[in-house]
């Protein structure tokens, strides 16, 4: 008996301290405060977003997570969360009083600068505030033609043409610096066994791939690889290094520098483009330094800071097996030579489904390094595009470089200055992600040179799944030539999403003798229910249009139908344009006549 009743108060005390436990189970465990000895204001904070975030997703309308910690070291009382200034959520029941985990969905944010504020006030009425600012910025629009994907690193790892977000692997971050000198900016930093992969399938639908992007070097490790799209080596799992397909390019260590490689699979084996000592690069510099890698059908070229290092002939690229696209390692497919995951800093990636040129390389530079700086004052209301070919292809608002394909050159004595000159299988292109506007004007000068009779001027076309004989006009718009024994016959063709509608005969024949080798002013206007054609400034031309469509037309082409509409045979001539320009807006007749007497 005696062990019975000494037992029964302990196992009273066992059961209320079992008791105890669960209650506080999950709160932090608490250290004993002298009451009345408040030492400091609430600590906060904000884990998303981070400060400078930017936002980007199709809608006009999204929601936003909010996550915040706040801590005391007495008790937390209340906390506010505010959006630019208004409230939008508050909380002032805590399990842990001393510790607060806080998350949040905010469904109305809209484009714009923001301002997240998170306010917290403890049990003796100090109150702590903590501020980001972040933007909600409009769906990125691609600056070059062929571009499909722009990753620019700032503060995530999302693609801006795709809006998908790249898988990662490791521990990945962000380098808190950008070769854009903007605020706000960022780049990818890498890390032991961290990179980014990204489905294959969206890169390899064309037997063309160009890259193109910063980095600043951390040599350590003294091997990685930034770009490679591989097969599995099934046969060798463990040390992957099936090099019979698609692409790698790496870095080396070469003495106290890093040497770039470029491998590409054609199917039946490799083809190397290894600039030996020309595509060394010496990190101890710690500058920005820009790569570009074109693959072509037949040729492929590395470049550094804009100069070709190598570039060779070889058999086109094969991509069959190719099931991922690894940045900033050579993981999973390509590791048998231990070019894994890189640390390096990288910036502004971009990726195209085409080869790119020496000029698109150099503009892509110039525009991204702060080099290229307007001088050209835009002249007209509405003027968005300006293109005086004096010498290159640059346009000279935005800064962005035309693709030349062919041979085109350029005519000394052009109508101002110097103009474009044409040849055979020679034209220029450009994207048209800031030209394409429901209400848009054209104008240029034209000069026909050659014995052709057939042309193709302004281009903008759609893919046509006949790929060897496009002429797909449901959207875009197209004005070319023909001709008859007495006559140029012009003809402007507008795509209206369910059709075409077409603009043709009356004033837009010309007698062959009246301008022959003589400049002739052309101007477009599209919007406001028509389509208007003018000849040195007079209306020759007008019809009633239900409107332009504008799918998946990303390129213009100057002074041929190639590459999109050629089944008639509209390809390039000898003949010139000079002075270029397109406006986001319907021109009147008056502002016709004032562009034409522009210079």
């Amino acid at each position: 008996m005696k062990y019975i009743f000494t037992t029964i108060p302990g196992y009273f005390l066992l059961l209320f301290l079992i008791s105890q436990f669960s209650c506080e189970y999950g709160i932090d465990p608490i250290t004993p405060v002298e009451m009345g000895l408040d030492e400091s204001a609430p600590q906060i904070n904000i884990s998303s977003p981070l400060e400078g975030n930017q936002i980007r997703v199709v809608e006009d309308i999204t929601s936003i997570d909010i996550e915040f910690e706040v801590t005391d070291d007495i008790e937390i009382m209340s906390i506010s969360v505010l959006l630019d200034g208004d409230e939008i959520a508050t909380f002032s029941t805590f399990k842990d009083y001393r510790r607060f985990l806080g998350a949040y969905t905010y469904d109305l944010l809209t484009n714009g600068e923001h301002v997240l504020s998170v306010v917290a006030t403890d049990i003796e009425g100090k109150v702590s505030t903590e501020e980001v600012n972040f933007q909600k910025v409009s769906p990125y629009v691609p600056l070059y033609s062929g571009e499909i994907l722009y990753m620019p690193f700032n503060g995530d790892f999302l693609d801006l043409i795709t809006l998908q977000s790249a898988n990662k692997v490791g521990n990945p971050g962000f380098g808190g610096e950008s070769v854009i000198d903007s605020e706000n900016e960022n780049s990818y930093s890498g890390a032991l066994n961290s990179y980014l992969t990204l489905p294959a399938d969206h890169f390899t639908k064309t037997n063309e791939f160009s890259a193109v992007f910063w980095m600043k070097i951390n040599p350590e490790p003294n091997r990685a690889a930034m770009l490679v799209l591989g097969p599995e080596d099934t046969a060798n799992p463990s040390a992957a290094n099936d090099r019979t397909k698609g692409f790698r390019f790496f870095r080396e260590a070469a003495g106290d520098k890093q040497r770039f490689k470029l491998n590409i699979g054609n199917g039946g084996g490799e083809n190397w483009f290894d600039g030996g000592a020309a595509a060394d690069v010496d990190p101890s510099t710690d500058e920005w330094v820009h790569f570009a890698i074109s693959i072509g059908a037949d040729n492929a070229k590395v470049f550094i800071n804009g100069q070709v290092v190598k570039e060779g002939d070889f058999g086109g690229i094969d991509w069959t097996g190719c099931n991922v696209l690894s940045i900033m390692s050579g993981a999973p497919n390509f590791i048998g030579w231990s070019h894994l995951s890189d640390h390096s800093l990288m910036d502004e990636l971009r990726i195209f489904d085409r080869a790119i040129g020496n000029d698109e390389v150099a503009s892509i530079i110039a525009r991204e390094s702060g080099q290229f700086v307007s001088t050209y004052t835009p002249k007209f209301d509405g003027e968005i595009f300006y293109l005086p070919f004096e010498g290159d292809y640059q346009e000279q608002i935005s800064g962005v470089r035309g693709m030349p394909v062919g041979s085109p050159s350029y005519e000394m004595n052009g109508k101002y200055g110097q103009a474009y000159k044409g040849a055979m299988d020679s034209y220029v292109t450009f994207p048209t992600s800031r030209i394409n506007h429901d209400e848009v004007s054209y104008s240029f000068w034209y000069k026909i040179q050659g014995d052709e009779d057939k042309e193709g001027i302004v281009t903008i076309s759609p893919p046509d799944p006949d790929a060897e004989k496009p002429n797909k006009r449901t959207s875009g718009l197209r004005l070319f030539r023909e001709a008859n024994d007495e006559n140029y016959i012009f003809k402007l063709n507008i795509g209206t999403g369910a059709g075409e509608a077409w603009f043709v005969n009356d004033g837009l024949n010309i007698a062959k003798e009246s301008i022959k080798d003589k400049w002739l002013h052309i101007t477009m206007t599209i919007g406001e229910g028509k389509a208007k054609v003018y000849f040195d400034g007079e209306l020759v031309k007008e019809g009633d249009l239900s409107g332009i469509d504008w799918t998946d037309c990303d390129r213009m082409s100057l002074m041929s139908g190639q590459p999109r509409f050629v089944e008639w045979g509209l390809f390039s001539t000898e003949s010139q344009m000079d002075e270029f320009r397109v406006f986001d807006k319907v021109l009147s007749a008056e502002e016709v006549k004032l562009v034409m007497a522009a210079n």
